[in-house]
């Protein structure tokens, strides 16, 4: 039976302890209770959970529901409320606006088709000696670090730097401007730990970037910054500053944070099943397969919200034009409807051709840009890794991992490993190469 959508008396909060601390747990309750439920974030209005895998990957892929509300009649101010939530000041929101993921239609893929040059298979892959490089020297320094026999923390060490400065050559942030993202990812990334920071981290942020921007005009590189700088110049309707901006502030950001936290997961994971992690030591090829695997069940709890052009339904409830629904990841690519035993660890399990099958780099026109390079990233480093440390074991007892709360994403604080220290392995050695 179908019934009309209304609010429910207590919302589930997504930024919740308990969902921060045991996501799997938390949003399988979530998505064994209902298709669909009532949620809240940052005191913003009620939104539509979506929880299972059919009807996610149907807001993922249906044109019906859009991403950016100013398209559909009576949406909700959501965009609005947080960022009065955050006091963002009026001349700063529009470079907050995520405009990859925050518009529709003809203007995204024009956006889309300039950043999207970046990322083509064949730069991806050109780029792959670079990322052994960066992989083997992190992981040198570990070795040096790891002789005294102290803890490492892998997230600042290695998740955390080896993404990030592989995104930040791609765009063109020279390594001397780079110290301060840091800052500005995580203020931003963890608003209600940091709100009185905002404001200020904002500013800085945004004229830092034009002050970039301005640079690339009279020293062009060959960089994404200098290709989106010749666009406009070629075109002046093309790109404007604050969407050149808001551009490279989205790619430095969200380039970075998924494949951190998915190596960081991925890591714990592979840890928790140390058979897998057998097999792929004795079978290195089936790496890219696992990396798939591992992002099933990695970081990504939720997209970016959508909006329907028109009243829809989802898992038996007619939900009205305009309403704010958010596909939760996590859910849907652990939903038992979908994937046999799905919270274990199978990397031997067929995602599909190009791992089309599992959620966590989204769907449809919004799909994520920089999958590629995340998925080899996440290969490289990974097999790196475990070849060069195979006795690497945690240093805490597992329940004292710590969990950030960061909007949308399974985020660890510190990972703390111990490490043995073994003879130096070169990326041929470890069949990196192919």
């Amino acid at each position: 039976m179908t019934v009309t959508a209304g609010t429910t008396a207590d919302p589930v909060e997504l930024l919740s302890p308990e969902l921060v601390a045991d996501p799997f747990a938390g949003y399988a309750r979530l998505r064994e209770q209902a298709p669909t439920l009532t949620g809240a974030m940052l005191g913003g209005p009620p939104m539509w959970l979506v929880t299972r895998y059919d009807d996610v990957r149907r807001v993922l892929t249906d044109p019906r529901f859009l991403n950016n509300p100013a398209s559909v009649p009576n949406a909700p101010a959501v965009r609005t409320t947080i960022m009065k939530q955050l006091n963002i000041p009026s001349d700063l929101v529009d470079y907050l606006d995520d405009k990859l993921m925050q518009i529709d239609g003809d203007h995204h893929r024009r956006l889309r088709g300039l950043v999207s040059r970046a990322f083509t298979a064949r730069r991806v892959a050109a780029l792959r000696p670079r990322v052994e490089k960066i992989t083997a020297e992190l992981l040198d320094r570990l070795a040096a670090r790891a002789r005294d026999g102290k803890p490492v923390d892998l997230m600042e060490s290695f998740c955390y730097p080896l993404p990030f400065t592989v995104i930040c050559e791609m765009v063109g942030i020279d390594e001397a401007d780079r110290e301060p993202w840091y800052e500005w990812g995580n203020c931003l990334g963890s608003p209600t730990e940091h709100r009185e920071r905002i404001p200020t981290v904002m500013r800085e942020c945004v004229d830092h970037m034009l002050e970039v921007i301005a640079r690339r005009r009279t020293d062009p590189r060959d960089d994404l910054i200098t290709a989106l700088v010749q666009a406009q110049e070629d075109n002046g309707d093309r790109l404007t500053d604050q969407e050149m901006v808001t551009l490279v502030f989205t790619l430095v950001i969200t380039g970075h944070e998924t494949t951190t936290q998915l190596l960081a997961t991925a890591v714990l994971t592979l840890l928790d099943n140390p058979g897998q992690l057998a097999l792929l030591r004795d079978e290195p090829a089936r790496w890219p397969q696992a990396v798939h695997e591992l992002m099933r069940l990695g970081p990504t709890q939720w997209g970016m919200p959508r909006y329907p052009s028109e009243d829809v339904e989802l898992g038996g409830t007619t939900i009205p034009a305009g309403a704010t629904i958010l596909p939760l990841i996590l859910p849907a690519n652990t939903d038992p409807r979908r994937f046999e035993d799905p919270e274990r660890l199978d990397i031997g399990r067929d995602h599909g051709s190009g791992g089309q099958d599992h959620l966590g780099f989204g769907r449809g026109a919004h799909y994520c840009l920089g999958r590629p390079l995340a998925l080899q990233e996440a290969e490289v480093a990974l097999h790196a890794l475990f070849a060069r440390f195979p006795d690497l074991a945690l240093a805490v007892e597992r329940e004292q991992i710590s969990w950030v709360l960061r909007p949308g994403v399974t985020r660890c604080e510190r990972l703390p490993l111990r490490l043995v220290p073994p003879s130096r392995i070169t990326p041929t050695q470890t069949g990196l190469h192919r």
